[in-house]
């Protein structure tokens, strides 16, 4: 079996987008696309008007176009909103979904993953996070009608989803157990999907895609390789100074002089163990360097995984402006990543860039209002039997704490969804009219995007950072 060398991080909502993953793909490697809230993302693009007819295409290929023509109708505004309009607001994701959310999510996650492989025969994977349940499996669903390759899944323990891909490439009905918080004896909530009901009867032809699990340890590959529902068919090892949402440290939390958490010997991963379970796996964090592909390849690594350097070239879908800025101060050696315990309303430490305006910025935290419309990384907790309620600890306060939730949690939360979204330049404007701030994530390796420049340049292209990992030249 033939692996990539290089995997293109699957980083969030939409910073990985078609254009990156197919270009990446094209040169060999595995390009990936992010599907977390793609759903927003393609009903926002559609109310800008379809730039580039690129959804029109995507949609016409989607194999049931009454479903496809619904999903259009509802969102498309010809010749785009006005650019101070705010997006349309979409219902939040509960437990069950409205059907109209279902085919949204299948379409949507079949665009992405359509655009991604349209024109070449390259391999594509999609990434989700094992935390942002609800949406999981008509998005996989969605993906597979596309063709997709890989399957790749971290921020938390994906055990379910290898036997969901078998359920679902085959046809058949799946289930997945939702985490609620305050469950009894006796409770059970599971989102369910049945790809029969979906197609309205016949279900077309699907393949199984490769699953790779995002882990941090050799006990959570162990566990993963022994006890998943299915196939696992390889893993990413990542380390903390990824960007992005990182594993907590192992143990009581400590903070260092900056209020980070500190990361010590029990947090590095076994690569031996992990290379002698006999499956492959690629190294991530800190590694997009000639040297450190090299380093990987000799602890048995089929490769690496590289976010940073990808989430900053000209195809990324990092707004422009953001991404001149984000690049003019790793130039000045000014930018500085803060790996924030509290940022993430998951709990996860989260690396945010400080930089002026964004939400990365003590004074425009502040300064933002309190909302959660969005709502991807709320928690189901459990109201009454049979009955979910919802909170995010970065709602406003008196919301949250109303839901049952403790005060002491929201302290220092901040809106991922809708920074990540104002980050690829989708923001909504807010009821006051006032945007969303952007909310930049980066590995501790974005000092070294100069690298990639070449002499006299203020932008670099994804077959630079090809070029550049593979010593060859362009």
């Amino acid at each position: 079996m033939s692996h990539p060398i290089i995997i293109q991080g699957g980083m969030g909502t939409g910073v990985s987008n078609w254009r990156l993953a197919r270009t990446v793909s094209q040169l060999g490697q595995l390009g990936v696309v992010s599907g977390t809230a793609i759903d927003v993302i393609v009903a926002r693009r559609l109310q800008e008007g379809d730039p580039g007819g690129h959804l029109r295409r995507a949609f016409d290929q989607f194999p049931f176009p009454e479903i496809a023509k619904r999903v259009w109708e509802q969102h498309f505004i010809p010749g785009g909103k006005a650019p101070s309009d705010p997006f349309r607001p979409l219902p939040l994701l509960n437990h069950p979904p409205l059907r109209s959310q279902v085919e949204r999510l299948v379409v949507a996650n079949f665009a992405e993953v359509y655009l991604a492989r349209e024109g070449h025969s390259g391999a594509i994977g999609i990434n989700y996070l094992q935390k942002v349940q609800l949406p999981t499996l008509p998005s996989i669903f969605g993906a597979l009608l596309a063709g997709v390759d890989y399957v790749l899944m971290g921020a938390g323990i994906p055990m379910a989803i290898p036997g969901v891909l078998d359920q679902l490439a085959a046809g058949q009905p799946a289930r997945l157990k939702i985490e609620v918080e305050g469950t009894e004896p006796g409770d059970e909530f599971v989102s369910t999907f049945d790809p029969v009901d979906f197609c309205g009867g016949t279900v077309p032809p699907l393949r199984r895609p490769k699953f790779l699990a995002i882990i941090s340890s050799y006990v959570l590959a162990l566990t993963l390789a022994r006890k998943a529902s299915g196939r696992v068919d390889g893993f990413v090892v990542e380390g903390p100074t990824a960007g992005g949402h990182n594993a907590p440290p192992r143990g009581a939390l400590q903070l260092n002089d900056r209020g980070e958490p500190v990361y010590g010997d029990r947090d590095v991963p076994d690569l031996e163990k992990i290379r002698d379970l006999g499956l492959p796996f690629w190294l991530a964090g800190s590694y997009a360097t000639p040297e450190r592909l090299t380093e990987a390849r000799q602890t048995g690594a089929a490769g690496i995984q590289v976010g940073t350097a990808f989430a900053f070239c000209d195809e990324s879908g990092v707004e422009p402006g953001l991404k001149s800025r984000v690049l003019d101060s790793v130039r000045n050696g000014t930018l500085d990543v803060f790996t924030d315990p509290l940022a993430s309303p998951t709990g996860f430490p989260f690396k945010v860039a400080r930089l002026e305006g964004t939400l990365g910025e003590d004074a425009t935290y502040v300064d933002r209002h309190r909302i959660c419309d969005l709502g991807y990384l709320r928690r189901p907790f459990r109201k009454a039997p049979g009955e979910l309620g919802y909170r995010c600890p970065g709602e406003p306060e008196d919301h949250f704490v109303r839901k049952g939730g403790h005060c002491e949690e929201t302290e220092g939360r901040k809106c991922i969804c809708n920074g990540l979204m104002a980050t690829i330049g989708l923001g909504q404007i807010q009821s006051d009219g006032t945007p969303e701030p952007a909310l930049i994530t980066t590995g501790d390796d974005v000092a070294g995007l100069t690298r990639f420049l070449h002499e006299g340049a203020n932008h670099y292209s994804a077959a630079d950072v090809v070029h550049h990992l593979l010593g060859q030249t362009n």
